[in-house]
């Protein structure tokens, strides 16, 4: 059963606040002027509705934080990432129903975006747009084409991987340049995969073509198709703490990592 945390923090906000407004409003001077003592569920909800509709209004129109789940993005988020989403780039949404009720921008080429899984919703998905609305995204021989170009991508060296991601040491290490976006992926010559996953692909309006970065390693667009924009979430932009226990615990280093 998929728990909805948008919708408790919603009715946990509205149920706390409604309770502490009609103490207020009907009871509390009354209370106050007998000398009677405030009930345990008023106190409780008093104190806990400014904490929860503060986190309501950041989560909901500011920053959602997220926790990276698998190696489908190396090497540019590893398994263990703790990171933090902007929510209002691609519009401002409504909790629960996520409706649009402010436009502000739209994803650019590049951009590294959460979504809701189109094949099920109640999963968040991670990964980088590829394709805009009217491109044509072509893959094929781990050569990735978008509008009939080559995306560029200059090779580094062989990828080491530590804790979670060891299991990519030993693949190819490049800095693809993606739209204005320059970042790493890696390619594992080692999977062959023949034809499963390569192919054309016409970005219908109103969707985006996504990949990972790790891209031998990567459920994407090239096998269950296009994003919707009302399953955007918002764009992935910093790195607050991992952890990994394969990998010792807490890597420091990755902490205040700017997304690219």
């Amino acid at each position: 059963m998929h728990f909805n945390f948008a919708a408790f923090l919603v009715l946990a906000t509205a149920l706390t606040g409604v309770i502490w407004l009609i103490d207020h409003l009907a009871f509390g001077r009354k209370r106050k002027a007998a000398g009677g003592k405030e009930p345990l569920v008023v106190e409780y909800a008093r104190s806990f509705f400014p904490v929860l509709l503060i986190v309501l209004v950041l989560r909901s129109f500011l920053a959602e934080p997220f926790r990276i789940p698998s190696n489908s993005m190396m090497p540019t988020l590893l398994t263990g990432d703790f990171i933090l989403v902007n929510k209002f780039g691609y519009g401002i949404r409504l909790p629960v129903t996520d409706t649009k009720i402010l436009p502000i921008g739209e994803p650019e080429r590049g951009d590294v975006v959460v979504f809701r899984y189109p094949r099920d919703t109640t999963q968040d998905y991670i990964k980088r747009v590829v394709g805009l609305p009217g491109d044509v995204v072509e893959y094929r021989n781990k050569v990735l084409k978008v509008n009939g170009q080559v995306v560029a991508a200059a090779p580094e060296g062989s990828y080491a991987g530590v804790g979670s991601g060891r299991e990519m040491t030993g693949a190819e290490h490049l800095i693809e340049q993606l739209g204005e976006v320059k970042h790493s992926i890696l390619v594992d010559p080692r999977i062959q995969r023949g034809s499963l996953g390569e192919g054309s692909w016409t970005v219908p309006e109103g969707h985006y073509f996504v990949m990972g970065d790790n891209r031998d390693n990567s459920e994407d667009s090239r096998y269950w198709g296009f994003v919707p924009e009302k399953n955007l979430v918002g764009r992935a932009f910093f790195i607050w703490m991992n952890w990994d226990g394969r990998n010792g615990g807490s890597d420091f280093s990755r902490i205040g990592t700017v997304i690219h």
